[in-house]
């Protein structure tokens, strides 16, 4: 604002000074500088009794006693010696959106003004602060704070919001929690402590005592085979919801398992056991069908299992929790253990072939022997049966390794097939060669009952017993004769054990040395050198045998094959002479006919002849000049005679 201010009367001291001016002044000069004070005077009080206002003018007077304001627009006179000080002021122009708080520093009240209006200040009022509204929209709001009562109201749009008192204050603009059909907001009302949820499809506009706890989440909809557990945290009940629906917790429900579950889907085959921890209560579910848990109920057993499958093949080994007994299901079903029972293991129906044996004990310890041969077993032993409660298949360990230093076999099945067992042991002749030999026993289990009795360690007997027999018997020969007599010793063994075989159901059918060697390397390379000189002359023996073998088959061939000529020669003499007597013939009788034919002309037997052997020549001639060859005449072979002149 802007403000004019008009001073008071002439100033006494300059009139004085006026008046002193040299007597030597005209009365003019002093009459006009009289008037000249009179004129300012005059002016000064009219400047200070006449104000000009606008529209948005104002004038505030300070008396001597209060302050006085006059409004324009218009002329205003006033008393131009009653007041001590004025100041012209411009109005405030407030807009639309505009507000101010004013302050009556006389009486200490204050007032809102808003817009749109043009504001003129009271004598005492002064503008404490000014601003704007606040424009709400629909999804907005403030919070309202009454200063003096502390009372806090909410402004909601859409709107534009001014205080209506000057000790309102607004806590800034807040935008409205707008939800979904499927979402929710845990609220809290802090005057009471009451909580709530707010579900949508809603806009929630907070009250001033309202707390939003957490963030908006989303409800769980659940299909046919989910569904939601809820616990309260302040009574403690669950709830249990199954869908198909969308479901809204309460004000103090939380999710008891930390995301909705599905149902448990129990195809024909299937169970599962709940238990009730409420009271303790266990229930078995079956299916086909589709399990949910109740509030208070747990899944045991890792969930869902298998049925077993009870048939021809399969039982079921069943302890009953509440007795402690065992039972063998053998029925054939499709089985699911009760509330109380527990499936021990699945045993499978022991199937005996007819070379193998089996040996069960039973609950008092008794032995009973399974044959696979239907001829062994006893008709009140089954051939084929299953293990039952509290019965074991007794298992026997065996020595292994061609030693037999460990104990690490396993038997469970016998065979009482004839087999072969292979060892070896250290034996030492009488001249002092120590030796390693390999034996092969074909050993056959004839009395499961006396083995079982007699020993526990079938091959480690059986392999002790011979290697004493072995080193008893070669430390009573030297090295040269145990190699003459090694198949004789090995018999002799055979024998004098059988009774120690027969007293553990075992039946040696044979027992040879198949490999022996020397443990000393030098009288093993001895050995060796003797084994491979004997093994040399045996195949020169049979070398020279083979060839004389060979050689009397090739005299034999031969003379075969001269046989064979001779015969072949005397078959070709007699074919060449019976072509030779065929030609003659022929010859002769062409002779006789040719020599008969030319009796009438040519009387002579002579001349004849010597026609024939004319026209012999005459052929021999034409056939050696049709051929390819050359001939050469002597001079006396053609008659020929050189002369020359």
């Amino acid at each position: 604002m802007s403000a004019a201010v008009v001073t008071g009367a002439v100033s006494l001291p300059l009139l004085a000074k006026s008046f002193a001016f040299d007597n030597s002044l005209t009365g003019t000069l002093v009459f006009g500088t009289i008037t000249v004070t009179i004129l300012l005077a005059a002016a000064g009080l009219l400047s200070r009794a006449v104000f000009f206002l606008g529209k948005d003018e104002q004038v505030r007077r300070e008396l001597f006693t209060e302050t006085a304001v006059v409004n324009g627009p218009g002329i205003k006179l006033v008393n131009p010696l009653g007041y001590r000080k004025a100041t012209k002021i411009k109005a405030q122009m407030l807009g639309t959106m505009d507000f101010v708080k004013i302050k009556d520093s006389l009486t200490g009240k204050e007032r809102v003004e808003r817009g749109p209006q043009l504001l003129f200040l009271g004598p005492y009022e002064e503008v404490k602060e000014g601003g704007q509204g606040i424009t709400l929209s629909k999804t907005e709001y403030l919070t309202v704070t009454d200063q003096l009562s502390g009372n806090r109201v909410v402004a909601r749009g859409p709107c534009v919001w001014f205080p209506t008192t000057p000790h309102e204050k607004a806590s800034g603009r807040h935008t409205a929690i707008a939800l979904q059909e499927d979402e929710y907001i845990r609220l809290k009302d802090e005057a009471t402590g009451q909580r709530w949820v707010q579900q949508g499809k809603a806009l929630v506009v907070l009250e001033s005592t309202w707390k939003v706890e957490g963030e908006v989440r989303k409800a769980w909809t659940l299909k046919t085979f989910e569904y939601v557990r809820l616990l309260d945290s302040v009574t403690g009940k669950v709830t249990v919801h199954t869908g198909e629906k969308t479901v809204f917790p309460g004000p103090n429900e939380n999710l008891l398992d930390g995301d909705k579950l599905s149902a448990i889907d129990l195809k024909v085959d299937e169970y599962v056991r709940l238990e009730d921890q409420s009271d303790g209560e266990i229930r078995v579910v079956a299916g086909t069908s589709q399990v949910f848990l109740g509030p208070n109920e747990r899944v045991m057993d890792g969930g869902k299992k298998k049925a077993i499958q009870v048939d021809e093949e399969h039982a079921a080994l069943v302890r009953d929790a509440s007795t402690g007994q065992q039972s063998l299901k053998t029925d054939k079903q499709l089985f699911v253990p009760g509330p109380h029972e527990k499936i021990e293991e699945v045993r499978d129906l022991i199937k005996l072939a007819d070379h193998e044996a089996m040996i069960i004990k039973d609950k008092d310890g008794q032995l009973h022997f399974h044959y696979g041969n239907h001829e062994k077993h006893t008709s009140t032993e089954p051939k084929s049966s299953f293990l039952q409660p509290y019965a074991e298949i007794v298992q026997l360990w065996w020595s292994s390794g061609l030693r037999r230093a460990k104990r690490d076999l396993c038997i469970e099945r016998f065979d009482c097939r004839a087999q072969y067992m292979w060892f070896e042991f250290d034996c030492r002749t009488t001249d002092n060669v120590e030796l390693v030999l390999e034996v092969t026993m074909f050993w056959e289990a004839v009395d499961l009952a006396k083995m079982i009795r007699s020993t526990g360690n079938l091959p480690g007997d059986v392999y002790n017993q011979a290697r004493s027999q072995f080193i008893k018997h070669v430390a009573k020969v030297t090295l040269k004769r145990f190699m003459d007599e090694l198949h004789s010793i090995s018999s002799s063994i055979h024998t004098e054990d059988a009774n120690f075989y027969e007293s553990r159901g075992v039946k040696i059918h044979s027992l040879e040395v198949t490999r022996y060697s020397c443990s000393d390397k030098r009288t093993s390379e001895v050995l060796q050198q003797i084994i491979e000189e004997t093994t040399n002359r045996l195949n020169r023996l049979s070398q020279a045998e083979s060839e004389n073998e060979v050689k009397l088959f090739r005299m034999q061939g031969l003379i075969e094959q001269e046989k064979m000529n001779e015969e072949l020669l005397q078959i070709q003499q007699k074919h060449t002479r019976a072509e030779a007597h065929v030609a003659g013939a022929a010859e002769a009788e062409r002779v006789a006919a040719f020599v008969q034919g030319l009796a009438e002309p040519v009387p002579k037997l002579e001349d004849r002849i010597m026609m024939w052997q004319v026209l012999r020549k005459t052929d021999a001639l034409t056939v050696i000049s049709e051929g390819g060859g050359n001939l050469y005449y002597t001079p006396n072979d053609v008659d020929l005679s050189i002369r020359t002149d």
